[in-house]
């Protein structure tokens, strides 16, 4: 519960404390403040063995944590055998690795070839990527209007 209070807030709660309370009133205060908590945690956990009779047998493994959406979403991410299935069978860096290893022998075995392949591309393969498009006619282009622009 309070796993981010730092000892320097610690030291200035109770010394906050010792200057709103006074050292003589300081330790019933305590008291009454830790029997305040001990009666909210007997109330909660009478009501969350209530709600746990109420459901019946077919939930008894329920836990309200469960309730939190991102417990929820992990437990029924590791616990789904479905997806432990898939997520064993599916390697992505081996995926990856054999894409790569793919592009670059293809890369490869196409460099020296580039060379010796002819100006138009043979039908049935798709366009040469390597070529750079050649430039429009000059009568093709548009004219430039600077007032347009």
């Amino acid at each position: 519960m309070f796993n981010d209070i730092g000892a320097l807030e610690l030291v200035t709660i109770v010394v906050l404390a010792i200057l709103i309370f006074g050292p003589d009133k300081l330790p019933k205060v305590i008291q009454d403040v830790s029997g305040m908590i001990r009666k909210i945690r007997s109330f909660s956990d009478s009501a969350k063995q209530d709600i746990r009779s109420e459901l019946g047998p077919e939930f008894k493994d329920f836990e309200f944590e469960d309730l939190n959406p991102k417990t929820f979403i992990r437990k029924q991410l590791t616990e789904n055998e479905d997806l432990k299935e898939l997520r064993s069978s599916f390697d992505l860096r081996k995926e990856l690795n054999d894409v790569t290893d793919a592009v670059n022998s293809k890369d490869a075995a196409s460099a020296p070839a580039a060379p010796a392949a002819p100006a138009t591309p043979a039908a049935g393969t798709g366009p040469d990527l390597l070529k750079k498009p050649s430039a429009p006619a000059p009568e093709a282009r548009t004219p430039f209007d600077a007032d347009a622009t």
